[in-house]
């Protein structure tokens, strides 16, 4: 008897949780033995200012031998709120972890009475997974008022969590409820790596009779952006991404945009430039990890049983807009993050162009531990375990030339059998850049820069049809601090994250509700601020990607009815509810 005999129809009928025993009992009984998973999630790393381009071994090692998602999108920009969503599968007015402190439920005694409990490693966990987390886990983890070191999240066999923060030395890590210390050796202490060898140890510990599930979350590429030494030079010619918008004042935008300085101070430029060489310069051990991650599953000989993912919690952005460095806007730089998958059944060198969000991770790692369709199911998230399979999805090569190929092969003693050893070319980095600046739409499938009147003249069959979902949600609740260093001003007026020259980054009223609407033809993104002015943000995302000029107040109001209502209709949603595609369309003649 084979678990498919139990049908999602049975699961409507009996208790869940009786359910859940049945088909754990019903897959051990059947002696198969489910993909392993090997979760990698980066902290901070954009895809709009080339966050991808430092790690060529990552690029060849997953993307190459699997599938890239080039509309991977997280529910809120910040770490906490949106790792809380990787975990629950569920949007921020559903798990209500709304920020990066304990009021704001990150980590809090309320979050782990309620959401932790339900979190996917639990499901994975009770279906037979062997469980492992190495790296940092929620920002208020591991503190006095969050439990201290003792506190383990339920659903992990082997814990490893970073107390507190990103950082690369200097940390103390819960080991399974056990605090211990870690200095400022690169040798011993230096965490991505420090992932890396408990990751090796855990593996090498497994058998074929039992599947794993194993999360590595790194520090990279986050603040204070510290490289390991033999990498502190790497990059030194490179600066950040001159883009469209940066350096660039915001026009018709939301106060707290309209308030930075422009043009951008020099210091401020010369610590864009630093900030953004030494964020690559953090990635360059993750990409070493991921190699040895994935040279070690090849040796196991359990590679083509695991399904490897790759992504980051948030984007960010350095100087777009003239906003010197952060993350927490809605705008695509920040919210737009890398997805690559490899494993079991996935295509080679191919490419999506569906909306996934970071909510989509929980219910797809249940799908691929065949838990019952009414675990899944109860997610916000979607699984897209049928994506990734060639059956069910037609699939492109990579053609799209808006972010081109700028990796050049070189020779290196070093190179693993197998193994290409890439550089970036500078040129093509530059030309890339340029191109960028220029274009306003990338044709959907060639990848190349089209003119306006291209745009509105496709036919049908020449877009990508998003038939996983229509529309992303991105939710955020604004912070604020007493006193700002620094900015005496500032004092009680409700702003948090503000730099030497004062310009502040988050405020009491960034709180925003937005959605981005995709159909055949068109692309808008609706962004509907809780401010004192109720200000809405609306971006035609097919002629202006750089989300340059508002057309709130000139859109037709049927276009701004309906992408209201789509908005508002997702951000009551729950489980099922969230599935459903839009019932407003709002193509326009």
């Amino acid at each position: 008897m084979s678990s498919a005999v139990l049908s999602p129809s049975c699961c409507n009928i009996l208790n869940l949780k009786v359910c859940f025993i049945l088909l754990v009992i019903l897959n051990a009984s059947s002696g198969a033995i489910q993909p392993n998973i090997v979760f990698i999630l980066t902290d901070d790393q954009d895809v709009a200012l080339f966050g991808q381009y430092p790690m060529p071994k990552t690029k060849q090692l997953i993307a190459d031998f699997g599938m890239t998602f080039t509309n991977m999108f997280v529910t809120s920009p910040l770490c906490c709120p949106s790792r809380s969503s990787i975990l629950t599968g569920q949007f921020i007015h559903n798990h209500m972890t709304t920020n990066n402190s304990l009021n704001g439920n990150c980590s809090s005694p309320a979050w782990q009475s309620a959401g932790e409990k339900k979190t996917f490693p639990t499901f994975l966990q009770g279906s037979g997974y062997k469980t492992f987390f190495a790296g940092k886990y929620l920002n208020q983890y591991g503190t006095l008022q969050a439990g201290g070191v003792a506190h383990v999240p339920p659903g992990w066999d082997e814990w490893n969590g970073l107390v507190g923060n990103s950082v690369y030395y200097n940390y103390t890590l819960s080991v399974n409820g056990k605090a211990v210390k870690h200095g400022d050796n690169y040798a011993s202490d230096y965490l991505t790596d420090v992932i890396h060898k408990k990751a090796q140890k855990f593996l090498s510990a497994q058998t074929s009779k039992k599947p794993f599930f194993m999360m590595l979350s790194t520090p990279a590429c986050h603040q204070p952006f510290t490289p390991a030494p033999q990498y502190m030079k790497n990059f030194s010619s490179v600066k950040a991404p001159r883009t469209k918008h940066f350096n660039v004042h915001g026009q018709d935008k939301h106060w707290l945009i309209e308030q930075a300085i422009t043009p951008m101070p020099n210091d401020t430029i010369t610590m864009i430039d630093d900030f953004f060489r030494n964020r690559w310069r953090t990635l360059l051990s993750v990409d070493d990890m991921v190699e040895g991650v994935i040279n070690k599953l090849k040796a196991m000989g359990q590679l083509d049983n695991t399904y490897v993912f790759f992504t980051s919690d948030n984007g960010y952005h350095l100087g777009q807009f003239s906003l010197p460095y952060d993350k927490r806007q809605f705008y695509d730089f920040d919210i737009r993050v890398p997805l690559m998958v490899r494993g079991p059944g996935v295509k080679a060198n191919t490419t999506s162009e569906e909306l996934i969000m970071s909510v989509d991770l929980a219910p797809t790692f249940t799908d691929i531990g065949s838990l019952s369709p009414a675990v899944v199911k109860n997610f916000d998230g979607m699984s897209f375990l049928k994506l990734l399979k060639p059956q069910s999805v037609v699939v492109r090569p990579r053609l799209r030339k808006s972010l081109p190929n700028m990796w050049k092969k070189r020779k290196s003693s070093q190179s693993i059998k197998g193994v290409e050893q890439f550089s970036i070319e500078p040129k093509m980095m530059r030309e890339s850049i340029a191109e960028m600046k220029h274009c306003r739409s990338w044709h959907p499938v060639t990848g190349k820069c089209m003119s306006l009147k291209h745009v509105k003249s496709l036919d049908v069959k020449d877009v990508h049809e998003f038939s996983f979902r229509d529309t992303i949600l991105v939710e955020y609740f604004g912070e604020h601090d007493g006193e700002i260093p620094g900015c005496p001003k500032y004092t009680n007026q409700g702003l948090s994250n503000c730099d030497s020259h004062c310009v502040c980054e988050d405020s009491w009223n960034n709180t925003y509700g937005c959605i981005r609407y995709e159909t055949q033809q068109e692309s808008y993104k609706y962004c509907a601020l809780q401010d004192t002015d109720n200000f809405v943000e609306v971006y035609d995302m097919r002629a202006d990607p750089y989300e340059l000029t508002n057309i709130a107040k000139t859109a037709s109001p049927d276009l701004l009815t309906k992408l209201s209502q789509n908005l508002a209709d997702l951000s009551l949603c729950a489980g099922v509810t969230c599935h459903k595609k839009s019932e407003y369309s709002v193509i326009t003649n």
